[in-house]
């Protein structure tokens, strides 16, 4: 699906209220997250191609609705009663469902793909969601993931800057609780600006971010330029690669249920 197309539908149908929590489609002021969330959908649907997918936290549904496009089937969950009605009227193609990540609501080895992008860090009981992960995949299924770095998300500290995260990671801690769930980490790697949003930030005193969270903090109208920028920022201004992990703004990874030796 084309990034054009996902704009189009965006501007044509009625979106969940933003509240902060999750990404949205169709807001100009938040064209940069979306873009940076999107880059990992677009990065990963190989991975998704012919096979049942659930995603695990599904949001707005956009990325679901991707999936859609090369999986089999695709499962939709949420804990969140306004997310499945919104999906379920919007993505037609969605098989979307209500529960908890605690406790999927699948039987044992009954999807070949978990996808949880940008979830993981709002849960509690981050582990017990990844050993349900772990029950509901058959011998070589894969859980795609990805989160915040916690190093660059919120730096020097063990509590997230963000009031809806719970815990946020880094790539050892992500790996860490990965293996403990019995999963092998086939890949870890991250999402870095690539050099069109990396000349932003320095024309925006050093931190592209940093100067869109502060407008919208401020609750004044953003500079023109600012919104210019930030309403032009496309997928392929980001680049995803494993170098420099510590310093990448979200990790990514790939881990494997291997068969049981």
């Amino acid at each position: 699906m084309a990034v054009s197309d996902i704009s189009a539908r965006a501007d044509d149908a009625q979106t969940l209220p933003l509240t902060g929590e999750r990404t949205v489609p169709g807001i100009a002021e938040e064209n940069y997250w979306f873009r940076r969330h999107e880059v990992v959908y677009q990065h990963l649907l190989p991975r998704c191609a012919d096979r049942i997918v659930l995603e695990a936290g599904a949001g707005e549904g956009y990325g679901a609705d991707m999936i859609a496009d090369v999986a089999t089937r695709v499962i939709g969950l949420d804990y969140d009663d306004s997310a499945v009605a919104h999906i379920r009227a919007r993505y037609p193609r969605v098989d979307m469902r209500h529960g908890n990540l605690a406790e999927l609501p699948l039987d044992d080895e009954s999807v070949e793909v978990v996808v949880n992008f940008q979830v993981i860090e709002h849960l509690w009981d981050q582990a017990q969601f990844l050993r349900e992960c772990y029950r509901v995949l058959p011998s070589g299924g894969e859980l795609l993931i990805s989160t915040p770095n916690r190093i660059t998300f919120s730096p020097g500290r063990d509590t997230p800057l963000n009031p809806f995260h719970t815990r946020e990671l880094n790539a050892a801690e992500l790996t860490e609780l990965l293996e403990e769930a019995g999963f092998r980490v086939e890949l870890m790697t991250g999402v870095h600006h690539g050099p069109t949003l990396r000349a932003l930030d320095a024309k925006h005193g050093g931190s592209f971010i940093d100067a869109q969270i502060e407008r919208a903090l401020a609750g004044r109208p953003w500079p023109d330029d600012l919104s210019a920028d930030v309403a032009a920022v496309s997928v392929e201004d980001f680049t995803i690669t494993p170098e420099n992990i510590d310093d990448c703004l979200d990790l990514v990874a790939i881990a494997v249920k291997d068969t049981a030796p």
